[in-house]
C-alpha cells in the first residue's frame, strides 16, 4: 500500500532566473544533462515552447505546462 499526498521541493540554484526559464521553455531536452537526478525527459505530445489544449483527454504526466510568458519570464504549471 502506498502513501498518497503531495511532495513539494525547493532547491537553490546559482544562476539567474532567465536560465531556468530558458531551460523549461526552449531547452527542455537538456534537463537530463544538467541534473544528475533526472534520468530522461520526453515530450509526449505537442512541441517544445508551445502551449496546447489537452482538455478532455486522459493523461499521465508529472506536470503539465499551462502558460508561458516570454516577457515576464514566467511558466505556469497545472
Amino acid at each position: 500500500m502506498g502513501v498518497k499526498g503531495k511532495l513539494i521541493a525547493s532547491m537553490e540554484v546559482k544562476c539567474g532566473g532567465h536560465l531556468i526559464h530558458d531551460l523549461m521553455h526552449t531547452n527542455t531536452h537538456q534537463a537530463a544533462v544538467i541534473s544528475p537526478t533526472i534520468n530522461r525527459l520526453e515530450v509526449h505530445e505537442g512541441e517544445i515552447g508551445k502551449v496546447v489544449n489537452t482538455d478532455g483527454q486522459e493523461k499521465t504526466v508529472k506536470y503539465e505546462i499551462e502558460a508561458i510568458d516570454r516577457y515576464k519570464k514566467s511558466i505556469s504549471r497545472k
